[in-house]
Protein backbone atom coordinates (compact mmCIF):
# COMPACT_ATOMS: atom_id res chain seq x y z
CA UNK A 1 0.00 0.00 0.00
CA UNK A 2 1.41 3.69 -1.03
CA UNK A 3 1.44 4.85 2.61
CA UNK A 4 2.82 8.31 0.97
CA UNK A 5 0.02 8.63 -1.40
CA UNK A 6 -2.46 8.23 1.67
CA UNK A 7 -0.78 10.77 3.42
CA UNK A 8 -0.97 13.46 0.57
CA UNK A 9 -4.81 12.53 0.10
CA UNK A 10 -5.85 12.81 4.03
CA UNK A 11 -3.51 15.96 3.81
CA UNK A 12 -5.45 17.72 0.96
CA UNK A 13 -8.97 16.01 1.92
CA UNK A 14 -8.69 18.25 5.57
CA UNK A 15 -7.58 21.46 3.59
CA UNK A 16 -9.96 20.76 0.85
CA UNK A 17 -12.46 19.93 3.96
CA UNK A 18 -11.92 23.24 5.52
CA UNK A 19 -12.79 24.88 2.07
CA UNK A 20 -15.95 22.54 2.14
CA UNK A 21 -16.89 23.32 5.75
CA UNK A 22 -16.60 27.52 4.85
CA UNK A 23 -19.23 26.84 2.21
CA UNK A 24 -21.65 24.98 4.25
CA UNK A 25 -21.65 27.97 6.73
CA UNK A 26 -22.91 29.87 3.83
CA UNK A 27 -25.98 27.50 3.80
CA UNK A 28 -26.08 27.21 7.01
CA UNK A 29 -25.91 30.99 8.17
CA UNK A 30 -29.20 31.45 5.38
CA UNK A 31 -30.85 28.33 6.21
CA UNK A 32 -30.43 29.83 10.17
CA UNK A 33 -31.76 33.55 9.81
CA UNK A 34 -34.39 32.73 6.74
CA UNK A 35 -35.61 28.77 7.31
CA UNK A 36 -34.63 28.52 3.35
CA UNK A 37 -32.16 25.84 1.99
CA UNK A 38 -30.15 28.53 -0.71
CA UNK A 39 -30.06 25.84 -4.19
CA UNK A 40 -28.27 29.01 -6.17
CA UNK A 41 -25.04 28.72 -3.30
CA UNK A 42 -23.18 26.81 -6.32
CA UNK A 43 -23.81 29.47 -8.45
CA UNK A 44 -22.56 32.31 -6.48
CA UNK A 45 -19.13 30.39 -6.34
CA UNK A 46 -19.09 30.30 -10.23
CA UNK A 47 -20.02 34.55 -10.08
CA UNK A 48 -17.04 35.33 -7.78
CA UNK A 49 -14.74 33.43 -9.56
CA UNK A 50 -15.89 34.73 -12.76
CA UNK A 51 -15.78 38.52 -11.40
CA UNK A 52 -12.30 37.77 -9.99
CA UNK A 53 -11.03 36.69 -12.66
CA UNK A 54 -12.18 39.03 -15.56
CA UNK A 55 -10.96 41.72 -13.40
CA UNK A 56 -7.29 40.12 -13.60
CA UNK A 57 -7.10 38.90 -17.32
CA UNK A 58 -9.31 41.45 -19.00
CA UNK A 59 -8.90 44.98 -16.64
CA UNK A 60 -5.53 43.55 -15.84
CA UNK A 61 -5.78 44.38 -12.02
CA UNK A 62 -3.16 42.57 -9.35
CA UNK A 63 -4.68 40.16 -7.13
CA UNK A 64 -4.44 41.51 -4.44
CA UNK A 65 -6.44 44.62 -6.08
CA UNK A 66 -8.47 42.39 -8.03
CA UNK A 67 -10.05 39.94 -5.31
CA UNK A 68 -10.97 42.49 -2.59
CA UNK A 69 -13.21 44.30 -5.62
CA UNK A 70 -14.53 41.09 -5.97
CA UNK A 71 -15.45 40.24 -2.13
CA UNK A 72 -17.04 43.92 -2.46
CA UNK A 73 -19.20 43.28 -5.88
CA UNK A 74 -20.03 40.19 -3.95
CA UNK A 75 -21.56 41.62 -1.12
CA UNK A 76 -23.58 44.27 -3.62
CA UNK A 77 -24.93 41.45 -5.66
CA UNK A 78 -25.88 39.29 -2.35
CA UNK A 79 -28.59 42.26 -1.02
CA UNK A 80 -29.65 43.28 -4.13
CA UNK A 81 -30.77 39.90 -5.01
CA UNK A 82 -32.21 39.61 -1.61
CA UNK A 83 -33.67 42.75 -1.96
CA UNK A 84 -35.27 42.98 -5.77
CA UNK A 85 -36.02 38.98 -5.43
CA UNK A 86 -36.34 37.17 -2.33
CA UNK A 87 -37.39 40.45 -0.14
CA UNK A 88 -40.98 40.28 -2.09
CA UNK A 89 -41.73 36.43 -0.59
CA UNK A 90 -40.94 37.23 2.62
CA UNK A 91 -43.87 35.14 4.31
CA UNK A 92 -44.69 33.12 1.66
CA UNK A 93 -44.63 29.38 1.72
CA UNK A 94 -41.04 28.08 2.10
CA UNK A 95 -41.33 25.75 -0.76
CA UNK A 96 -42.25 29.13 -3.14
CA UNK A 97 -38.90 30.14 -1.94
CA UNK A 98 -36.67 27.45 -2.76
CA UNK A 99 -38.06 26.92 -6.15
CA UNK A 100 -37.09 30.80 -6.67
CA UNK A 101 -33.64 29.70 -5.60
CA UNK A 102 -33.65 26.75 -8.35
CA UNK A 103 -34.74 29.26 -10.44
CA UNK A 104 -31.83 31.50 -9.88
CA UNK A 105 -29.40 29.15 -10.27
CA UNK A 106 -30.57 28.23 -13.58
CA UNK A 107 -30.10 31.33 -14.50
CA UNK A 108 -26.97 32.18 -13.49
CA UNK A 109 -25.53 29.03 -14.35
CA UNK A 110 -27.01 29.87 -18.29
CA UNK A 111 -25.66 34.06 -17.95
CA UNK A 112 -22.36 32.96 -16.84
CA UNK A 113 -21.86 30.63 -20.36
CA UNK A 114 -23.20 33.40 -22.11
CA UNK A 115 -20.67 36.12 -20.80
CA UNK A 116 -17.40 34.26 -20.38
CA UNK A 117 -18.28 31.02 -22.78
CA UNK A 118 -18.66 26.71 -21.37
CA UNK A 119 -14.98 26.35 -21.48
CA UNK A 120 -12.74 25.98 -18.78
CA UNK A 121 -10.43 28.68 -18.63
CA UNK A 122 -7.14 28.91 -16.50
CA UNK A 123 -6.65 31.33 -13.96
CA UNK A 124 -4.00 33.54 -14.47
CA UNK A 125 -0.72 33.12 -11.81
CA UNK A 126 -0.95 34.68 -8.50
CA UNK A 127 1.48 33.35 -7.05
CA UNK A 128 5.39 32.96 -7.59
CA UNK A 129 5.19 29.00 -6.97
CA UNK A 130 2.50 26.58 -7.34
CA UNK A 131 2.79 24.46 -4.51
CA UNK A 132 4.98 24.08 -1.53
CA UNK A 133 6.37 21.14 -0.24
CA UNK A 134 5.77 20.91 3.85
CA UNK A 135 7.23 18.05 5.53
CA UNK A 136 7.67 16.09 2.11
CA UNK A 137 4.18 16.26 0.80
CA UNK A 138 3.24 19.24 -1.90
CA UNK A 139 0.38 21.30 -1.01
CA UNK A 140 -0.89 23.36 -3.60
CA UNK A 141 -0.21 27.89 -2.57
CA UNK A 142 -3.92 28.23 -2.94
CA UNK A 143 -5.04 25.57 -0.77
CA UNK A 144 -2.73 27.28 1.93
CA UNK A 145 -4.41 30.67 1.47
CA UNK A 146 -7.98 29.20 1.75
CA UNK A 147 -6.67 27.17 4.86
CA UNK A 148 -5.63 30.36 6.27
CA UNK A 149 -8.96 32.14 5.49
CA UNK A 150 -11.17 29.42 6.18
CA UNK A 151 -9.68 29.21 9.84
CA UNK A 152 -10.04 33.18 10.18
CA UNK A 153 -13.93 32.45 8.75
CA UNK A 154 -14.76 29.82 10.99
CA UNK A 155 -13.19 31.96 14.05
CA UNK A 156 -15.47 34.68 13.03
CA UNK A 157 -18.45 32.80 12.30
CA UNK A 158 -18.38 31.64 15.52
CA UNK A 159 -18.20 34.90 17.58
CA UNK A 160 -20.67 36.55 15.05
CA UNK A 161 -23.61 34.18 15.88
CA UNK A 162 -22.51 34.01 19.65
CA UNK A 163 -21.85 37.83 20.12
CA UNK A 164 -22.35 40.10 17.67
CA UNK A 165 -25.72 41.91 17.73
CA UNK A 166 -26.97 40.82 13.82
CA UNK A 167 -25.79 37.35 14.91
CA UNK A 168 -27.89 37.60 17.89
CA UNK A 169 -31.04 38.98 15.33
CA UNK A 170 -30.03 36.54 12.84
CA UNK A 171 -30.55 33.71 15.44
CA UNK A 172 -33.85 35.00 16.49
CA UNK A 173 -35.44 35.74 13.59
CA UNK A 174 -34.87 31.86 12.79
CA UNK A 175 -36.29 30.86 15.48
CA UNK A 176 -39.45 33.06 15.06
CA UNK A 177 -39.93 36.06 12.77
CA UNK A 178 -43.39 37.60 13.92
CA UNK A 179 -41.62 37.84 17.62
CA UNK A 180 -38.10 38.86 16.48
CA UNK A 181 -39.89 41.49 14.54
CA UNK A 182 -41.87 42.48 17.98
CA UNK A 183 -38.74 42.94 19.67
CA UNK A 184 -37.77 45.34 16.93
CA UNK A 185 -35.54 43.42 14.99
CA UNK A 186 -35.63 44.18 11.42
CA UNK A 187 -36.14 40.96 9.48
CA UNK A 188 -35.36 42.74 6.35
CA UNK A 189 -32.03 43.65 7.45
CA UNK A 190 -31.59 40.41 8.77
CA UNK A 191 -31.89 38.39 5.66
CA UNK A 192 -30.06 40.82 3.56
CA UNK A 193 -26.92 40.45 5.70
CA UNK A 194 -27.15 36.60 5.57
CA UNK A 195 -27.64 36.96 1.38
CA UNK A 196 -24.74 39.52 1.29
CA UNK A 197 -21.99 37.37 3.85
CA UNK A 198 -23.71 34.37 2.00
CA UNK A 199 -22.30 35.65 -1.30
CA UNK A 200 -18.86 37.21 -0.19
CA UNK A 201 -17.63 34.13 1.32
CA UNK A 202 -18.84 31.86 -1.38
CA UNK A 203 -16.99 33.97 -4.16
CA UNK A 204 -13.87 33.94 -1.75
CA UNK A 205 -14.09 29.95 -2.06
CA UNK A 206 -14.65 30.16 -5.38
CA UNK A 207 -11.73 31.89 -6.73
CA UNK A 208 -9.38 29.53 -4.77
CA UNK A 209 -11.11 26.43 -6.62
CA UNK A 210 -10.63 28.71 -9.87
CA UNK A 211 -7.05 29.05 -9.13
CA UNK A 212 -6.37 25.41 -8.54
CA UNK A 213 -8.79 23.66 -11.33
CA UNK A 214 -9.83 26.73 -13.69
CA UNK A 215 -13.28 28.84 -14.09
CA UNK A 216 -15.98 26.74 -15.74
CA UNK A 217 -19.56 26.29 -14.84
CA UNK A 218 -18.29 23.03 -13.42
CA UNK A 219 -17.80 25.66 -10.40
CA UNK A 220 -21.50 25.24 -9.71
CA UNK A 221 -21.31 21.70 -8.90
CA UNK A 222 -19.54 22.42 -6.02
CA UNK A 223 -22.52 23.79 -3.91
CA UNK A 224 -24.29 20.33 -4.79
CA UNK A 225 -21.17 18.98 -3.45
CA UNK A 226 -21.70 20.51 -0.37
CA UNK A 227 -25.13 18.87 0.39
CA UNK A 228 -23.83 16.14 1.92
CA UNK A 229 -21.32 18.09 4.23
CA UNK A 230 -24.54 19.90 4.90
CA UNK A 231 -27.01 17.02 5.86
CA UNK A 232 -23.87 15.39 8.06
CA UNK A 233 -22.81 18.34 10.21
CA UNK A 234 -26.66 19.57 10.67
CA UNK A 235 -28.77 22.22 8.86
CA UNK A 236 -28.30 24.65 11.01
CA UNK A 237 -25.07 24.09 13.23
CA UNK A 238 -21.67 26.35 12.35
CA UNK A 239 -19.71 23.69 14.50
CA UNK A 240 -21.49 20.84 12.25
CA UNK A 241 -20.52 22.68 8.61
CA UNK A 242 -16.81 22.98 10.24
CA UNK A 243 -16.93 18.57 11.29
CA UNK A 244 -18.77 17.65 8.05
CA UNK A 245 -16.29 19.77 6.06
CA UNK A 246 -13.29 17.98 7.65
CA UNK A 247 -14.97 14.30 7.24
CA UNK A 248 -16.81 14.66 3.62
CA UNK A 249 -12.94 16.10 2.74
CA UNK A 250 -11.27 13.17 3.66
CA UNK A 251 -13.78 10.45 3.00
CA UNK A 252 -13.80 11.30 -0.91
CA UNK A 253 -9.99 11.24 -0.84
CA UNK A 254 -9.96 8.13 1.12
CA UNK A 255 -12.51 6.94 -1.83
CA UNK A 256 -10.06 7.87 -4.54
CA UNK A 257 -7.30 6.43 -2.55
CA UNK A 258 -9.43 2.90 -2.50
CA UNK A 259 -10.69 3.47 -6.38
CA UNK A 260 -6.79 4.10 -7.52
CA UNK A 261 -5.50 0.81 -5.51
CA UNK A 262 -7.82 -2.00 -5.75
CA UNK A 263 -11.34 -1.18 -7.24
CA UNK A 264 -10.62 1.21 -10.34
CA UNK A 265 -14.07 2.18 -10.51
CA UNK A 266 -12.97 5.83 -11.55
CA UNK A 267 -15.95 7.60 -10.40
CA UNK A 268 -15.88 7.09 -5.96
CA UNK A 269 -14.13 10.56 -5.60
CA UNK A 270 -17.45 12.26 -7.07
CA UNK A 271 -19.85 9.25 -5.96
CA UNK A 272 -18.59 8.74 -1.96
CA UNK A 273 -20.18 11.93 -0.66
CA UNK A 274 -23.00 11.48 -1.78
CA UNK A 275 -23.51 7.49 -0.64
CA UNK A 276 -22.85 8.96 3.06
CA UNK A 277 -25.19 11.55 2.40
CA UNK A 278 -27.82 8.52 1.86
CA UNK A 279 -26.27 6.53 5.01
CA UNK A 280 -26.77 9.96 7.29
CA UNK A 281 -30.48 10.31 5.86
CA UNK A 282 -31.06 6.86 7.15
CA UNK A 283 -29.74 7.03 10.20
CA UNK A 284 -29.10 10.10 11.35
CA UNK A 285 -31.03 12.59 9.93
CA UNK A 286 -31.07 15.80 11.88
CA UNK A 287 -26.89 15.49 11.49
CA UNK A 288 -24.01 15.07 13.90
CA UNK A 289 -25.13 18.55 15.48
CA UNK A 290 -28.57 19.02 13.85
CA UNK A 291 -31.58 20.12 16.04
CA UNK A 292 -34.11 17.80 16.79
CA UNK A 293 -37.63 19.00 15.81
CA UNK A 294 -40.09 17.21 17.82
CA UNK A 295 -43.51 17.08 16.28
CA UNK A 296 -46.85 15.40 18.31
CA UNK A 297 -49.52 13.85 15.87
Amino acid sequence: MNFELLTQLIVNGLIVGTLYGVVAMCFVLIYKSTQVVNFAQGEFLLIGAWTCWALLVKFHLPFWLGFPITLAFMVIFGIVLQMVVLRPLIGEPIISVIMVTIGLSMFFQSLMGWIFGVYAKPFPRVFETESINLLGLQIQTAYIMSLVISVVIMIGFYYFFKYSRLGLAMRATAFDQQVAQSLGISVKKVFAAAWAISALVSAMAGVVVGMVNGVSSALSFFGIKVFPVVILGGLDSIVGAIVGGLIIGVLENLAEFVDSQWLHLGNMYTIAPFYALVVILMIKPYGLFGTKDIERI
